[in-house]
C-alpha cells in the first residue's frame, strides 16, 4: 500500500462516513473529493492510515477485536496529533477530545479504521 493509496482510502472512507452519519446536509468541505483536498489534509490522511495499518500489523490482526469506540478513538487521536503537526494553533474542533466530538464524527472515525482493516488485510 502506498501512502497515496492509504490517504485516498482515508478520504473516501471519511466522505462515505459523513454521508452515512451526518445529520442533514454536510458542509461542502466535509465531502470535498480527493482532487480538491488540501495538501496538508492529504498528508494527514496518509499518516493516520499508516498508523492504523501499523497498529493492526503489530497486534497481529487482533486490533479487529477492539470495539467500534476504541477503533474510532484511535483514529481520532492520530488525527489530533496530525492537526498539531500541521497547525501551530489548530481550531478547537480539529483537536477536540473524543467525548466532545459529535456522534456522526465518532461513527465516521470508526468506519475509517474498519475500512483500513478491510481494504489492506495482513499479508
Amino acid at each position: 500500500m502506498s501512502e497515496v493509496e492509504g490517504a485516498r482510502l482515508f478520504r473516501e472512507s471519511w466522505i462515505a462516513g459523513v454521508r452515512r452519519h451526518f445529520p442533514g446536509e454536510p458542509k461542502a468541505g466535509y465531502v470535498t473529493p480527493w482532487e480538491g483536498t488540501p495538501e496538508w489534509e492529504r498528508e494527514a490522511a496518509g499518516a493516520v492510515c499508516a498508523q492504523v495499518r501499523q497498529f493492526v500489523e503489530v497486534s497481529a490482526g487482533k486490533a479487529g477485536r477492539l470495539s467500534r469506540e476504541q477503533k474510532g478513538r484511535f483514529v481520532a487521536t492520530c488525527w489530533t496529533a496530525q492537526m498539531y503537526k500541521h497547525f501551530e494553533e489548530p481550531k478547537p474542533g480539529y483537536v477536540a477530545d473524543w467525548s466532545e466530538l459529535p456522534e456522526w464524527q465518532r461513527e465516521t472515525d470508526a468506519d475509517i479504521f474498519e475500512a483500513i482493516e478491510r481494504d489492506f488485510p495482513l499479508s
